[in-house]
């Protein structure tokens, strides 16, 4: 059974390693396509690449805001004096959701933005080989590296607040698990103990999440206040 249980994940294995080209391959062509089609109506990919950080800043905004207050809905919880024990439990369910919701649309927000700045910056770097006038090529390649820059620490402020994510959901999670099973006041008593845990890992959330805001903010600004790039 064990040898079998082996050669099954080993072929599992090889099967996702076959089609992880191939999902790379349609995902680019996909990619390609898309990109094309939205250029054919007058939208290049930089304002999609400003539209897109835009929304990932507002997705972070709305994901802090929901956090804190699921943060707070946990804390009231270590008050409860009273009352139905299972509407408690409804309640936190709901804000855990709430808090998965926004966490998944923050990570596919970070995934789109990464998508269309990385087409962006393959297509300008090839176009500098089309340009006759060596200074204007300059030019354009100095403001390549300045706005990847700008880029790199953005796309790096946001996947750190996003890895802080996963690690404050599980243990909202576990609480809101442990209070579905044991529905009792010595259940809610010993959570408080947990509320210090979660407070620390939210609070550090928040924070990471409002250097994203800031880093979105200052590109943002950055990329609306550049000129068209230099042409020949």
């Amino acid at each position: 059974m064990s040898e079998k249980s082996d050669s099954d994940q080993s072929l599992s294995q090889f099967g996702r390693r076959l089609l992880a080209p191939l999902l790379r391959h349609l995902s680019a062509k996909f990619h390609r396509v898309y990109f094309r089609a939205v250029e054919s109506v007058g939208h290049h990919k930089r304002d999609i690449l400003v539209s897109r950080v835009e929304t990932a800043r507002d997705g972070l905004e709305q994901a802090k805001e929901q956090f804190q207050t699921a943060l707070e809905k946990f804390s009231a919880l270590t008050e409860f004096d009273g009352g139905d024990l299972e509407d408690v439990y409804k309640q936190l369910k709901v804000e855990f959701d709430y808090s998965r919701a926004r966490a998944l649309a923050v990570k596919d927000r970070i995934d789109a933005v990464q998508d269309v700045a990385e087409a962006l910056f393959a297509e300008w770097e090839e176009e500098l080989d089309q340009y006759s006038n060596r200074s204007l090529r300059g030019a354009s390649r100095s403001k390549l590296k300045q706005t990847q820059q700008l880029y790199g620490q953005l796309l790096s402020a946001m996947r750190r607040a996003e890895s802080k994510i996963d690690p404050v959901l599980a243990v909202f999670q576990d609480h809101v698990l442990f209070l579905k099973h044991n529905l009792n006041a010595q259940a809610i008593a010993s959570l408080e103990s947990e509320l210090v845990t979660l407070s620390l890992g939210v609070s550090g959330l928040i924070k990471a999440m409002e250097r994203s805001i800031e880093r979105a903010n200052l590109f943002v600004r950055s990329m609306n206040g550049q000129k068209a790039l230099p042409a020949e």
